[in-house]
């Protein structure tokens, strides 16, 4: 399986909201690792916002877009007093949003090609650091992004509890 990585426009906005839709379906009819909601997140504004700060990339496989991801400069601010492997400044840090594979193609490493693009675009750019969160249930996501060699830092409240997402595990991969 082929699978190439751009950045994403404005005219996949509908494919990628439609990718959004269809995993939370899914999640929703399976196992939630997650903890994502249909018209909560992720949504159309959400590929929206990546879109139009050049932050949203996608996989695309036989022309169809199969998996999105949003790289940011900016934390949450739950992780500013966490200790790091490495004392950096976010702009030498890529920090992993809204990691999506289309449910029909989960199992397929589209997941991990994803990841190493974003490792080896990383590298490209200068940044020293993958930075992410991962609701502390999740844990298909946290086997791929240990298997892809990111490590475990520590775990923190991200404000989500609301929607019963209490604790999130954070991880770094030095590039």
């Amino acid at each position: 399986m082929k699978i190439t990585m751009r950045l994403g426009e404005e005219a996949d906005v509908d494919e990628l909201e439609q990718l959004y839709n269809s995993l939370n379906d899914y999640l929703s009819a399976t196992t939630n690792y997650p903890g994502w909601k249909k018209d909560v997140y992720p949504i159309r504004e959400t590929a929206v916002d990546g879109i139009s700060e050049s932050c949203l990339y996608v996989a695309v496989c036989d022309s169809k877009i199969v998996g999105s991801i949003i790289l940011r400069h900016e934390p949450e601010p739950a992780y500013l007093p966490v200790k790091w492997r490495k004392e950096l400044n976010y702009e030498e840090i890529f920090v992993i949003y809204t990691f999506v594979v289309h449910p029909d193609y989960l199992g397929h490493g589209i997941g991990q090609a994803m990841l190493d693009f974003t490792a080896n675009f990383g590298s490209q750019l200068n940044m020293k650091s993958l930075r992410l969160d991962v609701y502390e249930n999740n844990l298909p996501a946290i086997f791929l992004y240990e298997k892809c060699g990111f490590e475990y830092i520590d775990t923190v409240d991200l404000g989500l509890s609301e929607y019963n997402l209490d604790w999130f595990r954070l991880y770094e991969k030095l590039l």
